[in-house]
């Protein structure tokens, strides 16, 4: 067990510290280590740990953990931060149509922003459905579009005028 115990640990400083796209670029790490796991095993480490394999600006897959962005959360959820500050977000654009809005953005970066925008918890809007590319978001009814757009203007990087 200690030597699992070490292993886990090993493997969480590694998620943190460097961009590990696959079971395999893992064990080979673990391996220069001294760490020789099977697949099936460092499978069950990654599911234990709750990671999730991410897309990267480079169009490439990374591992994070689940509380890779706990700090980046609290700061959404407080207003501290909004997602203009330093953030590659992926999108593309907005249209709003009614109490619905549809946020496209590049391939993969969807579930993300989704995420992030149900963290920062604006009342305006009740809820989100990512896809692969696209976000549904549901708003009130009582919100019109120029609010809406206000709302999404802190949240996105919204850069021209939508239109109505």
């Amino acid at each position: 067990m200690k030597n699992r115990k070490k292993r886990v640990e090993l493997i969480v400083d590694l998620i943190r510290n460097r961009c590990i796209g696959s079971q395999e670029e893992l064990a080979a790490i673990l391996a220069e280590r001294g760490y020789n796991v099977t697949q099936a095993t460092l499978s069950r480490d990654l599911k234990m740990l709750k990671t999730t394999k991410v897309p990267t600006d480079r169009g490439t897959y990374m591992y994070i953990l689940p509380d890779s962005n706990t700090l980046k959360d609290k700061m959404l959820a407080t207003g501290m931060m909004t997602m203009n500050t330093n953030y590659q977000s992926g999108f593309i654009s907005l249209s709003l149509s009614g109490n619905m809005a549809v946020i496209k953005t590049r391939n993969g970066y969807a579930a993300g922003l989704a995420y992030d925008l149900d963290m920062a918890a604006p009342p305006e809007i009740l809820g989100t459905i990512p896809g692969s590319d696209t976000i549904f978001a549901v708003l009130r009814e009582d919100v019109t579009h120029e609010q809406a757009i206000e709302v999404f203007r802190r949240l996105l990087p919204l850069d021209r005028k939508i239109p109505l």
